[in-house]
């Protein structure tokens, strides 16, 4: 059988998504659950980028045991000296280092000559040899590059010691036929190609992503590097549940392709990384969308009624979408809700945290009849979204409408002191912002604000995500409530939170 490895990019590439900014923590909970959900390397994210990154790279290297963690490295000494410091307490360890090929880049970006760009390949991927076993090496921009070029680039590489050469398709421009021919022909002329193995990164500019990886592993690649949701820059990259679902429902054609995805956890994962990057899927994403299981037409519907499989290609179990998940409820002990957080993946919590998040639990449970599993996983996300620097606290909000006009009355607490202001605007969320201002004190932009539905239910709970500014710096806040309004106040917090976080 062929092992289909899957790294997967949403700590690092995914976070590059606008207006998505995780925290260390919010970091860490996707990492434990895409071990959970089986991916072979998490790209933990680029440590010389930020002070962040780096040190969310180490949480996660000191807590993942199951699979290898990466990260990124332009091929220059110092960041690589600065991801192998982030990895130093990794099990299993990567440094995955770059440099562009293409003609444009070699011309605009890089200023470099072709044999420059060989020079430094061979000097630089041995130098992060010496750091760790395993090296991955990516020519940016390949799918650009002359193929002759290509070639040269990869072979120095492996001569060097890299023992994974990645093909991105950077700006999503191939098509699958021409992604399938590039794989063949590298495979067939890198010299020492028996040491290493071809990877693929491509992104959705087209719309081709996962067209093309599968091409790719028709070609001979061994390696597709994705995101959860698609999350990326642009249009995003390669979505991981639909390349491992292709590989799973077609074994007609990939019967010789395996991997170490459980697939009944894609469903929980795409949930918890959508409430944590405040990013949802559109209802009719394949796989994770809200519809994607769903029939309306009457024909559908009878069909699906008399045989499944008349409409359905797959099973909503295999992806981990419960049809009984109405389970819980204000009744339910702690036992059943330990249970329903193993079967969703979530594992690895300690026994204070799992009371805390059981006593959220039975605060919810009075406010709706049952609970979803989606409620369940929004809980870890808010836990997550939690910032270590908790300046500010929501205690009480009474909201009036006066004259015509609306009211809102605030208690938050400052640190340990609790401060009550109340201010008018043009509706229950504006005159909480309002009130907010008057008590820290300062004023925020409001850039963006956005509230989604976590589910479809009449007393579905609602996330709020807002992106405020100020100054130069831009943060996300979420919250997630039954009420939208608090929703909406939690998320604004967290975003106040997140700036006193890092000043």
């Amino acid at each position: 059988m062929r092992k289909i490895k899957i790294v997967d990019t949403t700590l690092r590439d995914g976070e590059q998504t606008p207006r998505v900014n995780l925290n260390s923590e919010e970091k860490l909970r996707i990492a434990k659950q895409l071990e959970t959900l089986g991916v072979d390397v998490i790209e933990a994210g680029f440590a010389m980028a930020s002070p962040g990154d780096f040190e969310a790279i180490k949480l996660i290297s000191s807590e993942i045991k199951k699979s290898t963690i990466s990260s990124l490295a332009r091929l220059v000494k110092k960041d690589i000296e600065r991801a192998a410091e982030a990895l130093k307490e990794a099990k299993k360890k990567r440094i995955h280092t770059f440099i562009a090929t293409s003609p444009i880049h070699r011309e605009f970006k890089l200023k470099m000559s072709k044999e420059e760009i060989i020079n430094s390949i061979r000097e630089n991927v041995g130098y992060a040899k010496s750091f760790v076993d395993e090296i991955e090496f990516s020519c940016e921009d390949a799918t650009r590059t002359e193929k002759e070029f290509l070639v040269e680039a990869y072979s120095t590489a492996v001569e060097a010691g890299a023992v994974v050469l990645n093909v991105p398709d950077t700006v999503g421009y191939r098509t699958p036929q021409e992604v399938f021919e590039l794989i063949k022909y590298l495979k067939e002329n890198i010299r020492g190609i028996e040491k290493a193995e071809i990877s693929v990164h491509c992104h959705d500019d087209l719309g081709l992503s996962v067209s093309n990886s599968i091409a790719a592993i028709q070609g001979g690649a061994n390696q597709v590097e994705c995101t959860i949701n698609g999350l990326g820059e642009r249009a995003g990259n390669t979505s991981l549940e639909e390349v491992i679902m292709i590989i799973h429902t077609r074994k007609d054609i990939f019967k010789d392709c395996i991997t170490n995805i459980e697939t009944t956890q894609l469903y929980p994962t795409s949930k918890l990384v959508g409430l944590l990057t405040g990013v949802i899927p559109q209802p009719n994403k394949a796989i994770i969308g809200t519809n994607a299981f769903s029939h309306e037409s009457g024909i559908h519907q009878h069909g699906v009624l008399s045989n499944p499989e008349t409409y359905e290609i797959m099973k909503p179990e295999t992806v981990g979408r419960s049809t009984d998940s109405l389970v819980l409820g204000k009744l339910s002990g702690k036992h059943a809700f330990e249970d329903k957080l193993k079967n969703l993946g979530i594992k690895g919590l300690a026994n204070e945290k799992i009371s805390e998040l059981f006593s959220e639990f039975k605060k919810l449970a009075d406010k709706k009849k049952y609970i979803l599993d989606e409620d369940i996983l929004s809980l870890i996300a808010d836990d997550a979204a939690t910032v270590s620097t908790n300046k500010f606290r929501l205690d009480n909000f009474e909201i009036k409408r006066e004259n015509g006009k609306v009211k809102a009355s605030i208690d938050i607490f400052v640190e340990n002191n609790k401060k009550s202001e109340s201010a008018q605007g043009d509706g229950p969320v504006d005159a909480s912002f309002k009130a907010i201002h008057k008590i820290i004190g300062e004023e925020f932009k409001m850039e963006e604000y956005k509230l989604d539905a976590i589910t479809g239910d009449v007393d579905a709970q609602a996330q709020s995500s807002v992106v405020v500014s100020k100054g130069e710096k831009r943060l996300i806040g979420r919250g997630q409530s039954t009420d939208i309004v608090e929703a909406s106040i939690k998320a604004y917090i967290n975003a106040i939170n997140r700036f006193y976080q890092y000043i």
